[in-house]
């Protein structure tokens, strides 16, 4: 293993590893963003002489720098596959540039696939006075979700890796002003953590609102990338000893945790999103 990446990258013959984002310091499963060949975009455009995108049918890394540049043969192109990681993800970062220096945040987010920007919405929101919001308004930001599904254990460390999807979405984000947008943003980020959650709540207070920035970040330019399967082989490595294979890693919750104040039973819908979460629901 190197010690700039947890498994080597895959140019080299039998190197098995997620290809990197924008450095060889990128967690393993990112995908590759050359931000060097693309200037910034306004919000939600993909560039010069581009049409707006239909987020069903548009196709992944419009541009040059979410266009994979390494391990091609893990590329994903279909949009529809992007809104399946969005939907399983619970957490994504936002990484700007926050005066001097870079930051990576990692926050809940909500999804429409039909917002209002290109090939969707994505809703991130914080504090009117976090330190990050400005920067992230003034420039183009980077946001990645990465889902571990499995641990590859190869009989060599050469070819450990990891079964992964993950993607990269970046653009310039826009400010939601408009108060029904605001809301709506705002459910959907409740939402994400317990479908249709947010209908049994209160309204929010005029000033929880006033507290609350949400940024909207358009979908259209993103790059995906997914490794399944087992160990890469090379010639030989069958007449080695030792165990090779896959360890499945999925997400597990345990039974809910009531309030001490609270009298009320666990909502189904609870209930029910904890046992998705673990895998158990029925469908």
């Amino acid at each position: 293993m190197t010690t700039q990446q947890l498994t080597p990258g895959p140019d080299a013959p039998g190197h098995d590893a997620p290809v990197q984002a924008t450095s060889d310091l990128a967690a393993p499963g990112a995908p590759t963003a050359s931000s060097a060949t693309a200037g910034s975009n306004a919000a939600g455009s993909v560039g010069a002489g581009s049409t707006a995108l239909d987020p069903s049918s548009a196709p992944l890394s419009p541009t040059d720098r979410t266009t994979p540049t390494r391990g091609r043969n893990r590329q994903v192109d279909e949009r529809d596959r992007l809104m399946v990681l969005l939907s399983d993800a619970l957490i994504v970062h936002l990484g700007v540039l926050a005066g001097a220096h870079p930051v990576v945040l990692p926050t809940a987010f909500g999804v429409d696939p039909e917002g209002p920007d290109d090939g969707g919405t994505l809703y991130l929101h914080g504090s009117v006075a976090a330190g990050w919001l400005a920067p992230a308004l003034e420039r183009d930001v980077c946001v990645t979700v990465t889902e571990l599904d499995g641990l590859v254990l190869a009989r060599t460390g050469f070819h450990h890796s990891m079964n992964y999807r993950s993607a990269v979405v970046i653009g310039r984000p826009r400010r939601v002003t408009d108060p029904e947008e605001r809301r709506r943003a705002l459910d959907l980020v409740v939402d994400h953590m317990v479908p249709g959650r947010s209908a049994t709540l209160r309204p929010a207070t005029r000033k929880e609102l006033a507290a609350t920035v949400v940024i909207a970040l358009p979908l259209a330019e993103a790059s995906m990338k997914q490794r399944e399967g087992g160990a890469t082989l090379e010639p030989g490595d069958l007449e080695l000893d030792g165990w090779a294979g896959v360890v499945p890693v999925r997400r597990t919750t345990s039974a809910p945790l009531t309030e001490d104040y609270v009298t009320d039973s666990v909502p189904e819908l609870v209930l029910r999103r904890a046992a998705e979460l673990s895998g158990d629901d029925e469908g």
